[in-house]
């Protein structure tokens, strides 16, 4: 089941406050973007964030699943309403990331 674009919207407005929140729809689903650095998934309806040690300390809770089946997990967001608290998680998330790999250009 893909995810509900307002659900997605809504995310992207929640984060705001970390940099520039964008959102791809890929395989159904949707990748997140903080500056241009994925960071999150948006699959059926669930917010699941990439697993770094800084992210880890901010957890309140700690709740590894995978956002589709066959993939690594992640950290499970449930409580997605507070604003100041997941723009503080993508921060510290995004600081640990490493910088995407440059696309290859096509001749």
């Amino acid at each position: 089941m893909a995810s509900n674009p307002d659900f997605v919207q809504y995310i992207i407005d929640q984060c705001c406050g970390a940099g520039e929140i964008t959102a791809r729809k890929m395989f159904g689903d949707w990748c997140v973007y903080c500056n241009g650095k994925p960071f999150a998934l948006v699959c059926d309806n669930g917010f699941y964030v990439k697993p770094t040690e800084a992210g880890r300390k901010m957890l309140r809770v700690e709740d590894m699943r995978p956002p589709y089946e066959e993939a690594k997990p992640h950290f499970y967001i449930e409580d997605v309403d507070d604003r100041d608290y997941l723009s503080a998680l993508v921060k510290v998330t995004c600081a640990e990331l490493p910088a995407p790999k440059p696309k290859n250009k096509k001749r």
